[in-house]
């Protein structure tokens, strides 16, 4: 049974858009505020898209490994088994979003708004590249 990707395909196009907005050139024609928004945004769309891409990755697993070598490993052990499976290449560069993601619903600051919102820009890379592999794997 393959798996349903749309609602990750649907994330990462949204979280493409959203980083497509801040590119230099629109974000040096808005005010601060919109600039602040616009960041929020992506920011957010992050959190949801990381989401996915974590239990996209167990569901992967659980179908193609099974559920008892799944259930109950830490993030960490679901990304190494996520790497050896050909799913990510990184498992400390998912580990620093997963970081990010804790960041995100514990504190609110300026400077770590700004953080988060540099990682989400790196992260929608990794989770395109996370979606094709998927997608090449989904059977």
């Amino acid at each position: 049974m393959a798996l349903d990707l749309s609602s990750l395909e649907k994330a990462v196009g949204m979280l493409k858009k959203a980083v497509d907005l801040t590119s230099p050139e629109n974000l040096a024609a808005m005010t601060e505020d919109q600039q602040d928004l616009t960041k929020a945004g992506v920011i957010q769309y992050f959190e949801f898209t990381y989401e996915l891409c974590w239990k996209f990755m167990k569901r992967w697993l659980e179908m193609n490994m099974g559920a008892v070598y799944v259930d109950g490993v830490t993030r960490r052990e679901l990304f190494r088994l996520s790497a050896e499976s050909g799913l990510i290449s990184d498992v400390e560069q998912w580990m620093d979003y997963h970081h990010a993601r804790n960041e995100t619903s514990h504190t609110y600051a300026r400077d770590t708004a700004e953080e988060i919102f540099q990682t989400a820009k790196t992260f929608l890379a990794d989770a395109q590249t996370l979606l094709e592999h998927l997608e090449e794997k989904n059977d």
